[in-house]
């Protein structure tokens, strides 16, 4: 039998749904100083009453995402009041924007790996001149 869905979860998809949303066709007009932000989930506290809203940067600078985070914590008021209008609920959950730096952290994972298995092969190639008496 397949697991039903709790409604936290319903109302956490719904969030990160429209909240994304939300930044893609309002925040961009309203903050052009905004960069590339991508909403990569929602987690709803099981009161209802709070909600996370994991955010990913594309941006190498710390200062600017910290800057752009700022901005979406400044903006946090304007897009509870949007969802508010878009979800049939009696309270809409108050927002928290967290930085989320699973996919960042994988990407930087990932180029390790490749550059570690680059070095060994290169080391092996080495390996094997030497074994030949080239040089």
């Amino acid at each position: 039998m397949a697991r039903e869905f709790s409604r936290t979860e319903r109302v956490g998809q719904q969030i990160h749904k429209e909240v994304a949303s939300i930044l893609q066709q309002e925040i961009k007009h309203r903050e052009p100083r905004l960069g590339l932000v991508t909403v990569s989930g929602a987690e709803v506290s099981r009161d209802l009453s709070y909600a996370k809203v994991f955010v990913t940067f594309y941006e190498n600078d710390e200062e600017k995402i910290k800057a752009q985070l700022q901005l979406l914590d400044d903006n946090k008021g304007f897009v509870r009041t949007l969802l508010s209008k878009r979800m049939s609920m009696r309270t809409v959950p108050a927002i928290r924007f967290v930085r989320d730096q699973s996919i960042t952290e994988g990407m930087r994972i990932s180029n390790l790996v490749t550059e570690t298995v680059n070095k060994d092969k290169e080391r092996a190639k080495q390996a094997g001149r030497e074994e030949n008496g080239e040089d």
